[in-house]
């Protein structure tokens, strides 16, 4: 049966994927069963299945969040030949001015003042070559490693907020002030407006980056496709299937 899945990926690793799916389902379902409520007026108004769906939906997402997330993507980028580590910590060196543009940047973006652009923003940040320097702890949710490249990747929920957005887009500065030659990365693992980038339509994060054009974001099928080469979106959109295949009828029986 794995090898039915038309994809690069060895056994092991889809297996692992596989797991950690049947774990987050399997998981949800117990908690939907333990904290079931009694809805009277919602059952009648929608059935008890819709009712019970919809609770055992939300328990999914609760727990399908950022971990799993996480260590999907590292197991998809290990199997496509990079050194992965999840939480990396990089102690940054970065020119006094630079931190101060950062933070003009920064704040420029959240008031409205200013309209995102990444390149035109490094470009400002990386004038600052002298002077007084500041030591900074960046924390990465993912930094991949091969033939010398080093990427850095912020995973967000899709729908981040604000305070998010701003602090996440820091950290890829702070990092690109560091080392220009590093790779970095704003991450959403998949589109809530569509299948293209385009049509990403959630504006708290547009504040901060332009969503649609700013080379940095990766949305959906951009983000998967980095970590595991092309095809690497569809491929995990198969594996999904399949073990909804195998969990769905204990979903609709609940």
């Amino acid at each position: 049966m794995v090898l039915e899945i038309k994809t690069l990926m060895k056994t092991e690793p889809i297996l692992q994927i596989e797991f950690i799916l049947e774990k987050c389902v399997r998981g949800a379902l117990r908690r939907t069963k333990l904290n079931r409520t009694f809805r009277p007026f919602h059952e009648a108004l929608l059935t008890k299945g819709m009712v019970n769906a919809s609770s055992f939906e939300r328990s999914f997402s609760t727990s399908f969040g950022q971990g799993p997330i996480e260590e999907i993507s590292k197991i998809v980028a290990l199997d496509y030949g990079f050194s992965v580590t999840r939480q990396k910590e990089t102690i940054v060196n970065v020119f006094k001015g630079a931190i101060d543009e950062i933070e003009r940047i920064s704040s420029g973006l959240r008031s409205g003042e200013l309209k995102p652009n990444w390149e035109r923003e490094i470009k400002n940040i990386h004038a600052f070559e002298k002077g007084d320097t500041v030591v900074r702890r960046v924390l990465s949710d993912l930094h991949l490693e091969k033939n010398g490249t080093e990427i850095f990747i912020s995973i967000k929920t899709v729908k981040p907020n604000l305070d998010q957005t701003e602090k996440a887009k820091k950290d890829l500065m702070l990092l690109k002030a560091h080392n220009p030659n590093f790779e970095t990365y704003f991450g959403l693992f998949y589109n809530p407006g569509g299948p293209l980038k385009s049509d990403y339509n959630w504006s708290i994060p547009s504040k901060i980056f332009d969503m649609k054009n700013d080379s940095i974001v990766l949305i959906g099928e951009e983000y998967w496709d980095k970590l595991g080469g092309f095809g690497t979106y569809s491929s995990l959109i198969e594996i999904f299937a399949r073990v909804g295949e195998r969990t769905r009828s204990e979903i609709l029986n609940l």
